[in-house]
């Protein structure tokens, strides 16, 4: 495990990892909403979203807490210590998630929506998932924290990839097999066997990490013997450390996904009261839960990994006390997301449509409607992640939960009232709230870090020519996919040829507006290709 990985290469690694992990998660919705149907994919949505929340409390934050507690030992040389931090973690993780396992199990009737009791068999087969996640969190902060990125990255493509042939399979076999008669049976056992691939990812992805583990265990065992550091800290004192900054982050990180459950269970319970019926809003859910999400999920998978590289490295700044330092590596991470998730929200917006229509042929237009207006929602959650991670890294934890629980609040209230007042916004009410938990979040995150640190986004580099870059790409895509399409008639033929140009035109945009050197373009995430791409066009000389 090297120290001398820099964060830019950090982050590109977990970046093309997760953008891997996301497209694959993606492409099996396809096959499993054939399998499910839209009221199976609801059962599927309101289980995974219990799942997710007791999965927040009790491993999500994990990784992120591991690696600051970690990193902060090791930026001081004292890795006993860190190692010490590393099992004290791995005692809390199975406690807390054996816990969670638990209650989602007994409990899950009664957190459920009481009109979608149908997804409990499918949360239940989730529990087991929830403590091997756990355990899975801190193998992945301790790695992260020792700027080691790898592990992390291929765990994570490893547990999509058998996630998805699992989720297909278990959910085909179960549907033919067991639930032959069809009816509400069908959606049941689908959603169980699309949940019975949750488990076997995470599974996958702790055997990896468990072995990689192995393959290091002299390498740290011999660092340990070396490390000439007096004070050793008791586990007493290690367990209040991590219970005293793990449990803030786990609020944070609760409150920050929490809208998805509290969203979903407000507007089935809402919509329930004034009639609806709950096929028709398990259908709709499982549209924005199934389709939308997971797209959207794609570009934010570059914000998580930012955030994920970037902690360590503010954390051992922090700690050493250069702020200056751990500002410009803020900003570098920002620019960096900005330059990747700017245009991905544009392309979003004008093409929601025909990637709707090619990736999931079986959804609604509805499903279209809500890509294209809820598309901004990449923008401000992405900075809402960073911000919130860098918020952690420097101590103040209570800041970021005050500020996720002041944006949650707005979002409950927001979705309440819309619910009520105009009820046939329906689905479009909780994509509504959750762009403005983003934006309020966001903002609220940038003024405490102006605070406590003096940060400053660089507004021109970072939001305005990747902007201007995306403006123009647009305005050149929507004719090349619309001509295209009218000759073919085919999604198939129009989309990629249509994405490829769109890639091309905000490339040589972004370079001739920004004016970013060669050896500037090559810091980015697959920057050396991207300069050998303008070099043959001759952009660059």
């Amino acid at each position: 495990m090297s120290n001398k990985n820099t964060l830019v290469k950090n982050a590109s690694i977990l970046m093309i990892a997760s953008m891997i992990s996301r497209i694959i998660g993606l492409l099996y919705r396809r096959p499993l909403g054939n399998i499910l149907g839209s009221v199976g994919l609801g059962y599927y949505g309101y289980a995974s979203n219990l799942y997710s929340i007791l999965l927040l409390i009790s491993s999500y934050s994990i990784p992120m807490a591991v690696s600051k507690i970690v990193s902060e030992r090791l930026a001081l040389k004292r890795y006993r210590n860190a190692h010490r931090a590393f099992l004290a973690a791995l005692i809390y993780a199975a406690v807390v998630g054996g816990i969670a396992a638990l209650i989602a199990w007994f409990g899950g009737a009664y957190l459920l929506p009481k009109n979608q009791l149908n997804a409990l068999p499918a949360l239940r087969v989730l529990s087991p998932t929830i403590f091997l996640s756990a355990i899975l969190g801190v193998l992945r902060g301790y790695f992260q924290a020792n700027q080691n990125m790898t592990p992390t990255s291929v765990s994570q493509i490893a547990e999509q990839i058998m996630n998805a042939i699992v989720s297909i399979l278990a959910a085909w076999i179960l549907v033919a097999r067991v639930a032959s008669d069809g009816g509400n049976s069908t959606a049941i056992y689908g959603a169980v066997g699309g949940t019975m691939g949750t488990g076997a990812g995470v599974l996958t992805g702790l055997i990896f990490m468990l072995f990689v583990y192995g393959v290091n265990r002299k390498i740290i065992f011999k660092r340990i013997a070396r490390d000439k550091s007096e004070t050793e800290e008791s586990y007493s004192h290690i367990f209040q450390v991590i219970f005293l900054m793990v449990t803030p982050i786990i609020f944070t990180t609760f409150i920050n996904n929490a809208s998805t459950y509290l969203d979903s269970y407000l507007y089935s319970t809402i919509q329930d009261w004034h009639g609806f019926d709950a096929d028709a809003i398990s259908a709709a859910y499982g549209e924005f839960s199934n389709y939308y999400i997971p797209i959207i999920n794609i570009p934010l998978a570059i914000a998580s990994a930012s955030a994920s590289a970037l902690m360590p490295e503010v954390s051992g700044q922090y700690a050493l006390g250069n702020h200056e330092n751990a500002n410009e590596q803020i900003n570098t991470t920002i620019r960096l997301t900005m330059f990747i998730c700017i245009p991905a929200m544009v392309g979003l917006t004008i093409l929601a449509g025909p990637i709707m229509q090619l990736l999931f042929p079986s959804a609604s237009e509805l499903a279209a409607r809500i890509l294209m207006f809820g598309s901004l929602y990449v923008l401000f959650t992405a900075l809402a992640t960073i911000t919130g991670s860098v918020l952690q890294s420097i101590g103040q934890q209570r800041t970021a939960l005050f500020n996720a629980g002041i944006s949650l609040i707005l979002n409950l209230v927001c979705l309440a009232l819309l619910l009520f007042l105009i009820p046939r916004l329906d689905i479009y009410a909780v994509m509504i709230a959750n762009i403005l938990f983003s934006v309020v979040y966001c903002l609220m995150n940038a003024l405490s870090l102006r605070r406590y640190l003096g940060f400053r986004n660089e507004m021109k580099k970072t939001y305005g020519e990747p902007l201007l870059a995306s403006l123009l790409m647009a305005a050149v895509t929507l004719p090349v996919y619309s001509l295209i399409f009218r000759v073919s008639g085919m999604v198939l033929a129009a989309l990629p040829i249509a994405i490829l140009a769109a890639v091309l035109v905000y490339l040589i945009g972004y370079v001739k507006i920004s004016r970013i050197s060669e050896e500037e373009l090559r810091k980015f995430p697959l920057g050396t290709k991207l300069v050998k791409v303008l070099r043959k066009i001759r952009i660059y000389r």
